[in-house]
């Protein structure tokens, strides 16, 4: 009984770390929230959705869906019903448009210490989201950026994990979605410090990657979201992190 019952705990543990593999991301300027937390409550939903609300950049709010597969985007949006609408109204970013309802796909190993990222999720307080938008063609370009980014971050010991993500429906092409939970600013100012040796190449070919990739580039866009408790929809497997927050 006792091998069975630490089976499962680590089944469950393993579960946990793994990334989304997909996220379904509905942005909105402004405040508004077109599904809210009592939506997905009413449908039910089974997935984790966190509601989080622009600290710089244009004023907007974003409802990030963590889905396994499409087939539970679908069982999601029956059980929604008419409630997901289109997003039109509000301002234009130069990159992601106007309000709209994007896919993106986990990019496996293109991260930094994802499974990290996945455990920080639920104690975050703040989401770094950088865009990528990359030219036809600079996937590999970037895959590259990517490896240099991890070597570098990993030289100096910068404690930033993340995740990235490939926007494969609702979005320009070439756009990609790097996202790094924070559990509180102040680890920021340690990254701060850092900057100095994060910016010095540590090896020939991290400069080279850096210089494909930026030919391969379009734009990039650096943003700040501070996680909304309000206009969230967590599991009590998610929230039991700390209840205190998701459920004051």
């Amino acid at each position: 009984m006792k091998t069975a019952v630490l089976a499962s705990f680590f089944c469950l543990m393993a579960a946990a770390q793994t990334p989304p593999q997909l996220l379904r991301v509905i942005r909105v300027p402004g405040s508004d929230v077109v599904i809210s937390a009592a939506h997905y409550g009413s449908a039910r939903a089974q997935v984790d959705v966190l509601g989080v609300r622009a600290a710089t950049g244009l004023p907007e709010t974003w409802t990030i869906e963590m889905h396994p597969t499409f087939a539970s985007i679908e069982d999601l949006d029956a059980a929604l019903g008419s409630v997901l609408v289109p997003v039109t109204a509000g301002c234009v970013d130069e990159v992601l448009g106007s309000g709209r309802t994007m896919i993106a796909y986990h990019r496996a190993g293109w991260g930094y210490h994802s499974e990290e990222a996945v455990r920080m999720l639920p104690r975050a307080r703040y989401l770094h989201i950088t865009i990528y938008r990359m030219r036809p063609g600079g996937d590999d370009q970037l895959e590259k950026l990517m490896a240099s980014r991890r070597r570098k971050m990993d030289a100096i010991n910068l404690d930033r994990p993340d995740l990235v993500y490939h926007v494969v429906s609702g979005g320009q092409s070439g756009l990609y979605i790097v996202l790094a939970p924070i559990v509180s600013l102040r680890k920021l100012d340690e990254g701060v410090a850092k900057l100095p040796a994060y910016a010095e190449p540590i090896a020939a070919a991290d400069s080279q990657a850096g210089l494909e990739a930026a030919a391969a580039q379009i734009s990039l866009e650096s943003l700040l979201f501070r996680v909304d408790p309000g206009i969230s929809y967590v599991t009590a497997d998610f929230a039991a992190a700390d209840p205190g927050f998701w459920h004051p």
